[in-house]
């Protein structure tokens, strides 16, 4: 019999569980929450950037339809949370630009399911968040609004391609938000902004309405502040979807009843690959310090291999590409997307319309990905690339079998200075080497804080089986209980130099 774990300490920002508590209660409204959002974003947003658009009216409506909901018995934990929306997710009638010019002037006729799900649940969706254009990139530096900055220290970048919304929930302006993940862009901003981002199994959240860059790997996730804000998104936002192809028909477990219930013989497999050279000595020591932590708890630590996960940054980038050459080609100045004023034939219309369209970054993926697929060389690369990511998937299969989660860093670093990589793409490439083959193998991760150098705080990443987002869960709580970094807050101040 284990004994359940009391709630989280009180931290100097509201996580989601605070606010519903607070409005459920009668003690706030869902309008006076959403106004809150909205004055921090006013107070911080011209230093951190984290929102591409925001809409107090639109919002006020979604709040006043909560409180409705709220006093007619709503028992939903998300009704009148504020949320902030990614921009490459769908809500019908907002801008949905993808940080990118091509798509500056797109309205999206429908919403998402993600999102109407939670609208459904009484969320209030705040704001849509910047990220790198096309969500291809690890810094959201890659945004013609331009980058977004860490709370923690505004020099550096929130990581990507989802850095946005990191940002907006470590800075407190909203207390959850939405992401995508294709290659780490939750888990490894979640790392840089010290909060908990969670990549779920391929398939177990829908996509349809989120804007595709690589439709094998892309996948919607949430970010928190704890992981129980994270456990309760995705109660809402998982389950099969009918609009969705490639949506899991398995039913949604309950994330949330077992939360707190410790695990009894967990066991932890440790990757010894994954703290050989380029990975930062602070960081190395936190993830190791977490390991033990786990050992501590009871957990047995346990040693693993993932032969050819040393693949896994050079197969993404045959893959990713080649897949966003393929679901960018629609963007032709005929089909959608943004359209040159001059142009003499129907080629240099296309090749204007693409060339004004797209940022370097992007220019970059489309050609690389089109150069993989293109006669005689398909074999050589996407081809072959495909069967390497068959054997990363039988890696995670034979370690599980040894293991119930595998604990490895997020990132080899802390957040880098925007700026710092970008004209070194390669070295852009290789913050992702830890995330990016839970993406190829299809299965859940997450990350969570475990500590900080110089300031800027470090993510351990839990990796789990295809649907084990129930035990991810609970091993990620178990470690949350045990220390104080998800209650650590950056010292922003507002624009008049005041600490909010």
């Amino acid at each position: 019999m284990t004994t359940p774990l009391p709630p989280d300490p009180a931290s100097s920002y509201p996580t989601a569980a605070e606010l519903s508590s607070e409005i459920r209660s009668g003690r706030l409204t869902a309008v006076a929450a959403a106004q809150a959002s909205a004055e921090r974003i006013a107070a911080l947003d011209g230093t951190v950037r984290a929102f591409l658009h925001t809409d107090a009216e639109r919002s006020a409506a979604w709040a006043a339809d909560a409180d409705r909901r709220i006093a007619e018995g709503s028992q939903s934990d998300l009704a009148g949370i504020p949320v902030a929306i990614k921009d490459n997710l769908c809500i019908e009638g907002e801008p949905c630009t993808c940080a990118s010019r091509m798509l500056e002037n797109f309205r999206p006729p429908y919403t998402a399911t993600a999102v109407r799900r939670l609208l459904d649940a009484g969320a209030v969706p705040i704001g849509r968040t910047n990220l790198d254009e096309f969500a291809m990139g690890s810094s959201t530096e890659n945004s013609v609004a331009g980058p977004t900055r860490n709370p923690w220290d505004p020099v550096r970048a929130p990581g990507g391609s989802s850095g946005g919304s990191a940002a907006a929930v470590a800075a407190g302006m909203a207390p959850i938000a939405l992401g995508s993940d294709t290659g780490g862009s939750i888990r490894q901003p979640a790392a840089f902004c010290g909060v908990v981002g969670l990549k779920p199994t391929y398939g177990r959240v829908s996509r349809y309405g989120l804007v595709a860059f690589a439709s094998s790997l892309d996948q919607i996730g949430p970010f928190a502040r704890t992981v129980r804000g994270a456990a309760t998104v995705l109660q809402t936002i998982a389950g099969h979807d009918p609009l969705d192809s490639t949506s899991l028909s398995d039913p949604v477990p309950d994330y949330l009843t077992d939360l707190d219930e410790p695990l009894a013989g967990l066991r932890v497999g440790v990757v010894a690959d994954h703290f050989d050279v380029g990975l930062d000595k602070e960081v190395a020591d936190a993830v190791q310090g977490a390991i033990e932590t786990y050992r501590s708890l009871g957990a047995e630590v346990v040693n693993v291999t993932l032969p050819h996960s040393k693949y896994s940054v050079a197969t993404y980038y045959l893959i990713a590409p080649s897949e966003a050459s393929s679901n960018l080609a629609r963007y032709d100045g005929v089909h959608y997307g943004h359209r040159a004023k001059k142009f003499g034939s129907l080629e240099e219309l296309y090749e204007r319309s693409r060339g004004e369209g797209f940022g370097n970054e992007v220019k970059r993926r489309i050609m690389l990905g089109t150069y993989a697929l293109s006669s005689g060389y398909y074999d050589a690369f996407y081809l072959k690339a495909m069967k390497v990511r068959r054997l990363i998937q039988q890696d995670y299969d034979a370690a599980f079998e040894q293991c119930d989660v595998i604990a490895s860093p997020v990132t080899p670093t802390t957040a880098f200075a925007i700026g710092e990589l970008a004209d070194d793409p390669l070295a852009m490439y290789l913050s992702d080497v830890y995330t990016i083959s839970a993406n190829l193998a299809g299965i859940p991760a997450l990350s969570l804080p475990c500590g900080f150098s110089k300031g800027l705080p470090i993510g351990l990443q839990l990796l789990g089986p295809a649907l084990s987002e129930p035990k991810l869960l609970r091993a990620a709580r178990m470690y949350e209980f045990t220390t104080d970094w998800h209650t650590r807050v950056p010292p922003l101040q507002d624009q008049t130099g005041v600490t909010p």
